[in-house]
């Protein structure tokens, strides 16, 4: 599947524009994973995209992600694809046995938070550090629905010390700013 074909069936299944964003900057925060793994880039890129696809459409556990992954089975993406878009959701109990599993895992909660934390701030993700990110996470009533505890597991599955793994996705965010909304 190509990063077009990925888009167009984004878009299919999701209508929401803070979703699309979400996927975007998911995306750009595996590239940057697989740049410094020296990974399969367009691959990572795809699972960053399509890992919350089917979202709005199966948003009950377990539909999502796993009536998600029949779709992108008949659109013929690969298994490891798959397998670490399954891992990213605990609750499917499939292992994340490999390092893109865990990178999309590190990255998903965090990004959202990261956005959440950009978009209360005066000059939004230009200017934010770890160290502000990690002082909104001790406030529980802040994007209270964003998983403290899967943030700070995913660094730690990735042997990352949690400000290094903020600051790595702080920084693939910036590079995409202006299409997350993230630009003051």
């Amino acid at each position: 599947m190509t990063r077009d074909q990925a888009c167009s069936l984004l878009r299919e299944y999701t209508k929401s524009e803070s979703l699309i964003r979400h996927a975007l900057a998911v995306e750009a925060a595996m590239a940057v994973y697989a740049r410094k793994y020296g990974e399969d880039e367009e691959a990572w890129r795809l699972v960053g995209l399509l890992h919350d696809f089917d979202y709005e459409r199966y948003p009950t556990v377990p539909d999502h992600p796993l009536k998600g992954s029949e779709v992108l089975k008949e659109h013929g993406v690969p298994e490891e694809i798959r397998h670490a878009i399954l891992g990213h959701a605990s609750y499917t109990l499939v292992p994340r046995d490999t390092l893109m599993a865990k990178v999309l895992y590190a990255c998903d909660e965090l990004c959202g938070f990261i956005t959440a934390v950009s978009l209360v701030r005066p000059n939004r993700i230009m200017d934010l550090e770890a160290s502000s990110v990690k002082k909104r996470m001790k406030d529980k009533a802040f994007a209270r629905s964003v998983s403290r505890e899967d943030i700070t597991k995913g660094a730690e599955e990735l042997g990352l010390d949690l400000t290094e793994h903020i600051t790595f996705v702080i920084e693939a965010l910036k590079g995409i700013a202006d299409q997350l909304g993230l630009k003051p």
